[in-house]
């Protein structure tokens, strides 16, 4: 499974990011910059290889690049960020995705879409309605993966869907009922349990402010890979904001 993880470095405006269902925190940028090697140390630790898009360092929120593109095969669906002040960050992305060989289109306007809403897992893939992603976007996102079942989902009180929800390796989804009305969630600790990377095989990437999901995920047989994330989690970033996973 383990391709390339695409990932950008924090600029140094970082603490300028957009926060919407917490206080603002201090953000320090140094310690973001440790805390992002780590993430990518871990991430090449499992057979990724890192590809890193150009630094932005004017547009704040340019680490989370998970927002900017959805990958489907060899497909890159390059988003069209809810919140204005981040469609700035696609065009770079779109370069390095083209540099990769895959075929690249666009979601248009009125449609908005962030890549944080958007979770797949086997041949579904679950799109959140949210501030960030309006139906209009959803419905080009199906009509541009016609082999993908496209499920749109209603979520409470979080940013992303994958904010409230991912899906471990086996399919299960792993979320706080509180946000989304799916069936079958396995249940963690509050929020930062929700947030699971999957690596390949039976490896996982998780935030070391979980640790009882971790607990509860290595009785499950998984090999959980924890990080600090911090600085992140201070502006609702989670591990999966942090890189594009584009399998082999």
């Amino acid at each position: 499974m383990p391709g390339i993880a695409l990932v950008r470095k924090p600029g140094p405006r970082i603490a300028e990011g957009i926060v919407t269902h917490i206080e603002r925190e201090p953000v320090d940028h140094r310690r973001a910059l440790a805390q992002h090697d780590a993430y990518v140390e871990a991430l090449a630790d499992a057979g990724w290889r890192p590809v890193h898009v150009p630094p932005a360092d004017d547009l704040p929120d340019a680490p989370f690049v998970e927002d900017a593109v959805v990958v489907s095969g060899r497909l890159a669906v390059l988003t069209r960020p809810g919140a204005p002040e981040r469609r700035p960050e696609v065009d770079s992305v779109a370069a390095a995705v083209h540099d990769l060989g895959l075929t690249v289109v666009r979601i248009a306007e009125p449609g908005t879409l962030e890549g944080g809403d958007v979770l797949q897992t086997g041949d579904t893939l679950y799109a959140g309605r949210s501030v960030r992603s309006n139906d209009q976007g959803i419905a080009q996102l199906a009509a541009l993966l016609p082999e993908r079942e496209v499920v749109p989902v209603t979520m409470r009180g979080v940013l992303h869907l994958k904010s409230g929800v991912t899906a471990l390796p086996d399919g299960t989804l792993i979320g706080d009922p509180r946000h989304v009305d799916l069936p079958g969630l396995l249940v963690p600790e509050e929020e930062p349990g929700a947030h699971v990377v999957p690596l390949g095989d039976d490896r996982v990437l998780l935030a070391a402010s979980a640790p009882r999901t971790a607990a509860m995920l290595e009785q499950r047989g998984l090999a959980v890979t924890t990080v600090d994330i911090s600085e992140y989690e201070k502006l609702e970033g989670c591990v999966t904001c942090l890189s594009v996973l584009i399998p082999d």
